[in-house]
């Protein structure tokens, strides 16, 4: 933008609540999912572009304290109010000021700021890994979580997506039944897929330190690829014992979420491997800051998901593809947990991998008419878990 050039200024921003149907339900061990709810986020500039982006939660409330309904809240009466005739390219600016004014809602601030980068690259005409610090890559490996809770079902179902080339590594939820029950239940998938492919297990917060002695133990002699928060992600102290007792690599979820966490993290040991997700974080600077500490004190680096839509995994993708290496791959599969979709070109897959759109901002454009369609009644609430969308 030339000096004698108009400043463009966001004129407005529209949160949207999103119920949309799952392909089945997603069972993990603090929730069941039947359903999932997306906040999508326009926002609009005098110059007439409009950025998207979009941001949710696993369960309503029941992996965290964000819900798709608080975030909303936080967008429509306080982030709204302080950026509305702001600098629409001030990015870093427009963050700021939402960051002294609005403590914590770090979903709010992602779907946000995934906005204006959107906007801002469609201005300038280049894709948002590019305003991150551009990338060579073309495509992020792709796992894909088998939690339908039946390992007979789960087998046949990797089977399938292995002959599709569309995943080949493979997250499984435990933690819902007894210690002994879900290292049968891993252990006859480990069987059913063989010892060639690649499991991760994910425990949600659900063991004490006990019992993740105990699971640890026999998902090592599985040969797990790594565990994720088996325990209370506050306990680090606990994280820090078991990841120094275990060979199989703990990987921390629900106990970090920014650069600062990384860093205490580091400190206490408390972790191999950082699950990285945008939402948590604040959005994609502030997770590229959290991935860089996490590189410089030697833990591995996971690209997460909060389960988000195309919008959000997009976003989710250009972040990491701009940052350090994801050497321990991604989980970028939540919009093929998706019965449909609200953009007009769904992600592609293929080759155990997540191909990056091409094309200005994200990539992406909305379908106005399906946006239309599972739009939220304003008047109607959901009960959370709902399968009737």
């Amino acid at each position: 933008m030339s000096a004698s050039s108009p400043q463009v200024r966001i004129e407005a921003i529209e949160a949207i609540l999103v119920d949309l149907p799952t392909i089945r339900p997603h069972k993990l061990a603090m929730t069941v999912m039947h359903g999932q709810t997306l906040v999508i986020v326009r926002l609009h500039c005098s110059d007439g572009t409009i950025g998207i982006g979009e941001t949710t939660s696993i369960g309503g409330l029941a992996y965290g304290e964000q819900s798709p309904e608080s975030v909303k809240l936080a967008i429509d009466r306080y982030i709204t109010p302080l950026l509305v005739g702001e600098d629409a390219s001030a990015v870093q600016a427009a963050m700021q000021r939402v960051g002294k004014q609005v403590q914590g809602n770090s979903h709010a601030k992602c779907a946000v700021e995934t906005a204006l980068l959107d906007a801002l690259g469609h201005r300038l005409g280049l894709p948002v890994h590019a305003l991150l610090g551009g990338t060579a890559q073309t495509s992020l490996p792709v796992l894909w979580t088998l939690a339908s809770g039946d390992a007979a079902r789960d087998v046949d179902e990797g089977l399938s997506l292995i002959e599709q080339r569309r995943h080949n590594v493979f997250k499984l939820k435990v933690g819902r039944r007894p210690v002994a029950e879900d290292v049968a239940h891993v252990a006859a998938i480990r069987k059913g897929l063989g010892d060639a492919i690649q499991l991760t297990i994910d425990v949600n917060q659900a063991w004490n330190e006990a019992q993740a002695m105990e699971g640890m133990a026999a998902m090592q002699e599985l040969g797990i690829m790594l565990v994720e928060q088996p325990i209370h992600g506050r306990n680090r102290r606990a994280m820090a014992r078991l990841s120094a007792r275990f060979d199989v690599p703990l990987m921390a979820d629900e106990g970090f979420n920014d650069a600062m966490d990384a860093y205490e993290i580091a400190q206490l040991g408390a972790a191999d491997i950082l699950a990285l997700k945008t939402a948590k974080a604040g959005g994609l600077a502030a997770v590229l800051k959290a991935a860089t500490v996490g590189e410089a004190a030697g833990l591995g680096l996971y690209g997460g998901t909060m389960l988000e839509g195309t919008i959000g995994s997009i976003a989710s993708a250009h972040a990491f593809a701009a940052g350090p290496a994801m050497y321990w791959g991604t989980e970028l599969f939540g919009p093929l947990l998706l019965k449909d979709d609200i953009v007009q070109q769904r992600p592609v897959y293929r080759d155990f991998a997540l191909q990056m759109p091409a094309g200005p901002g994200l990539g992406l454009a909305l379908d106005l008419d399906k946006l239309a369609h599972y739009r939220r009644d304003p008047d109607r609430v959901r009960p959370v878990g709902a399968a009737g969308l």
